[in-house]
């Protein structure tokens, strides 16, 4: 936690963010017998993590919520993982005090290689390089709760130095994530409704492909 002061980051009272639910609910439009059911955003209730029913997180265990904002609307939808067609209900949240964050999301792209044993410097910036990686793997329904438990160690060692937050790289996009561990440090200013018209996929090998050899004389 030594170099962690290296990496405070202030937000300001009243800095609007992003954050992102998968769904909608429902609103009458018109009225008598012309009324009918349309998708609306989620309301208030669900935009918020929920106190007493707290699932396993990044940065928290299960039973003690954390507020998970983004810096952009596209990044907040992105971290949903939606597919095309999907609904989703997207809000904007505003700071009700400063902050301190730690930012673990500087130097996400470096991926140090050593021969042999680096220097002090160079090994703390690989640790927090890991540290930073490890908040932003993407979650899934199917991970084991047990793969969280590293990180949410972490997120308490910050809590515990006085950190209001973890700021980590988003994997989605070019925005960044926050972790922020009070729930009441920020209120909700809005909430609208939004469709997933196109997603871009990418990809990148990770090994040699093998090819497959027909016996002589099959063609």
């Amino acid at each position: 936690m030594a170099t962690s002061r290296d990496r405070q980051v202030d937000l300001n009272e009243g800095t609007v963010l992003w954050r992102s639910q998968l769904g909608h609910s429902w609103r009458e439009d018109g009225e008598g017998d012309a009324a009918v059911e349309v998708p609306c955003a989620h309301p208030p209730s669900r935009m918020r993590p929920l106190r007493d029913r707290a699932s396993d997180g990044r940065a928290n265990p299960r039973g003690i919520p954390c507020l998970y904002l983004a810096n952009r609307k596209d990044t907040a939808i992105a971290e949903v993982r939606p597919w095309i067609g999907s609904y989703v209900s997207v809000a904007q949240f505003k700071l009700l005090r400063q902050l301190r964050i730690i930012d673990c999301a500087r130097g996400h792209d470096r991926q140090p290689l050593f021969l042999e044993e680096p220097a002090q410097e160079k090994r703390t910036e690989a640790v927090w390089a890991h540290i930073d990686r490890a908040f932003s793997e993407p979650m899934t329904r199917g991970d084991d709760t047990a793969d969280y438990v590293p990180t949410q160690i972490i997120a308490e060692l910050f809590k515990r130095e006085g950190f209001d937050g973890v700021g980590y790289k988003s994997n989605f996009g070019e925005g960044f994530n926050l972790a922020i561990f009070d729930l009441d440090a920020a209120e909700l200013l809005n909430c609208g409704l939004y469709r997933v018209d196109k997603v871009e996929l990418r990809s990148s090998e990770q090994d040699n492909p093998y090819f497959v050899r027909r016996p002589a004389g099959t063609g």
